[in-house]
């Protein structure tokens, strides 16, 4: 093999790159902040001299522009879209009804579905679309979003490795065949690969992974994220100020009242005034009810949500030989963090409701206030308070209420002036229902342009994105607030790294290097060591770069080792989706925000992962092929 010698060019080259990976792994700046001083450091070297052609100055920020860049913020657009008219709520329910609050089973639920979908869309757009599920899962079940992000990631670029259009190495594999061949003996053409040619590999990697996540996932996942991540954090968040602020057990208790209860007939106000509890929301003939005004009397079959402390729950069962169920099942939608919560609001001088009490106003009709206690100063009055209904007691300026209300409830009571909301950081999403209609016809038409047109992937989803903008499924500040912007920087400002280690002919010397050390090997060790090579390189540069860079270098080995160039060329095309050590790829760097994750946390999980997946594929493809 011809040596290549070592350029200033490359040096240089070489450093930066060591620099990059230093600041991603010690995380003295945000990921996405060491990337765009990246950048800016290749750009300010390419002005020195000898070092002019380090990165074309020209094209420098040519990232924020590229396909994969743009196909994102669509994919988000599209996302939120969805989202918005309720559709990825629905298919929460569904996993929620499926897999119920069992984090193993959630997780598989999740991270197959997610890894079927990228079998025939990119992986990162599956990703983007389910980040909205995995956030409302989150909230309902309290399970950390950091626990059900990263196994849907890894999932999303194993299912990529279904089928010969799940990512673009193997999209891009025929092609280069048809540049190769024609260089080729004709005893030793590569035949194209068909559809499913590797789904036998991708079927192992994501059963894999899943195995993976499932069995050894508390010991690798992180339990807390290390940033406020999601509307479940969020959501999160309020019920733990509350609790400690006032000393109140904000947990909703889902109660099945059976029909011929001696509970029917009875009027709401009369169970919580005899039994210390308030009932938050009812559940009739498959309709919920959200604070239920008092005089409401109770049929049944039904459920009950309600909030009190244990000893008053138990001693509710008990009487009245009723049943709870284990987890939010009727009201999982109702009354999750994203759409109720428990918040605070202050009776301010001039107020009309001053001298009127709770009852006398009727805060559940008039409001949507379900009040579980007063503070007036110094003193809780609550049901639990002896002697006092604080119910009849009439408010005073400064007094302020804590109860249970409907996000959109509580955005009504801000416009009220009579009341000052006091908790602000609740979410004020509204749900657009009657535009799902639209939602889906341009969800589909985005997909349909990629599976069966040759338009670029990011116009495609474009046309996706703008189609529900001008159909107002979102307005445009909406569009611009679902996209993650940090995620963007860091996609953009590294791929001009990424273009340097190839454009200088830094990735060819380091692919030489090793390569050489290989003669006189087994075949399944040079196979092995392709592999990690294409790993290596996936992680530094694009994907489709390192295959372009690999496939002719791992051809020739092939040829040279009596092997078959074909599944060489495979093993390269296959390898450089195992981009999980650190949060260069594209879906890992969709998720790191949204979960809260550090580099550590890509390291920890994804070398194990990296690791099973150099073992499995080599191993399914020395089997199969």
């Amino acid at each position: 093999m011809e040596q290549i010698s070592l350029t200033y060019e490359m040096v240089m080259v070489l450093c930066v790159l060591g620099l990059t990976v230093g600041l991603f792994v010690t995380e003295v700046v945000r990921v996405d902040v060491a990337a765009l001083a990246i950048m800016v450091m290749l750009g300010c070297l390419a002005s020195l001299p000898g070092l002019d052609h380090i990165v074309d100055i020209q094209h420098l920020f040519s990232g924020f522009a590229s396909n994969a860049v743009i196909s994102i913020i669509a994919v988000m657009i599209i996302g939120a879209g969805l989202d918005r008219t309720g559709v990825m709520t629905s298919v929460a329910n569904w996993i929620m009804r499926t897999g119920g609050s069992a984090e193993s089973r959630i997780l598989l639920l999740i991270s197959s579905t997610v890894a079927f979908i990228s079998s025939f869309m990119q992986n990162v757009g599956a990703a983007a679309l389910f980040l909205p599920v995995v956030a409302r899962i989150s909230a309902r079940t309290g399970l950390p979003m950091s626990r059900l992000l990263m196994p849907m990631g890894f999932c999303a670029i194993l299912g990529g490795t279904l089928t010969m259009v799940g990512s673009s190495p193997l999209i891009l594999l025929n092609d280069l065949f048809d540049t190769i061949n024609p260089t080729l003996p004709p005893d030793q053409q590569m035949a194209d690969y068909s559809l499913f040619s590797v789904a036998p590999i991708g079927l192992a990697l994501v059963a894999a992974g899943l195995a993976y996540f499932i069995f050894f996932g508390r010991f690798v996942l992180p339990e807390q994220t290390h940033r406020t991540a999601g509307e479940g954090a969020r959501g999160q968040s309020l019920l733990e100020y509350v609790s400690k602020t006032y000393g109140i057990d904000g947990a909703i208790h889902e109660i099945i009242v059976p029909a011929g209860s001696i509970l029917v007939g009875q009027s709401i106000d009369d169970i919580q005034r005899a039994l210390r509890l308030q009932i938050i929301a009812t559940q009739y003939e498959g309709k919920t009810y959200t604070s239920p005004p008092r005089d409401t009397v109770l049929q049944a079959p039904a459920r009950l949500a309600i909030i009190a402390e244990p000893g008053a729950v138990d001693e509710f069962k008990y009487c009245f030989e009723l049943e709870e169920s284990p987890v939010l099942a009727g009201f999982a939608e109702d009354l999750g963090p994203t759409r109720a919560g428990i918040a605070e609001v202050v009776i301010p001088p001039g107020s009309g409701v001053i001298g009127k009490s709770a009852r006398d106003l009727w805060l559940r009709k008039a409001h949507g206030l379900a009040p579980l206690l007063m503070y007036r100063g110094g003193e809780t009055y609550s049901r639990e308070t002896e002697g006092i209904d604080f119910g009849e007691i009439p408010f005073e300026a400064g007094d302020t209420l804590v109860g249970h209300i409907t996000w959109e409830a509580l955005m009504r009571m801000e416009q009220d002036r009579d009341f000052v909301v006091v908790t602000q950081d609740y979410p004020r999403e509204t749900t657009r229902p009657q535009k799902v209609g639209w939602a889906l016809v341009f969800f589909m038409i985005a997909i349909g342009l990629v599976l069966f047109t040759d338009m670029r992937l990011s116009l495609c989803l474009l046309v996706g994105a703008l189609g529900m903008i001008l159909s107002n499924v979102l307005s445009i500040d909406e569009a611009y607030e679902s996209v993650s912007w940090s995620t963007v920087f860091l996609l953009a400002s590294l791929i001009p790294l990424g273009q340097a280690v190839q454009s200088t002919g830094t990735a060819e010397w380091i692919a030489h290097q090793l390569l050489t050390v290989l003669d006189g090997m087994p075949i399944w060790v040079i196979q092995a060591t392709v592999a990690v090579l294409a790993t290596v390189f996936s992680l530094i540069m694009s994907n489709v770069g390192a295959t372009v860079l690999l496939v002719p270098l791992a051809v020739n080995i092939a040829l040279g080792a009596g092997a078959d160039p074909a599944v060489f060329a495979l093993t390269v095309a296959i390898s450089t989706s195992n981009s999980f050590l650190i949060p260069t790829h594209q879906v890992n760097a969709l998720l790191m925000g949204p979960g809260g994750y550090s580099v550590r946390d890509f390291i920890r999980a994804g070398g194990i992962m990296t690791a099973i997946f150099l073992v499995v594929s080599v191993l399914v493809m020395n089997l199969f092929y």
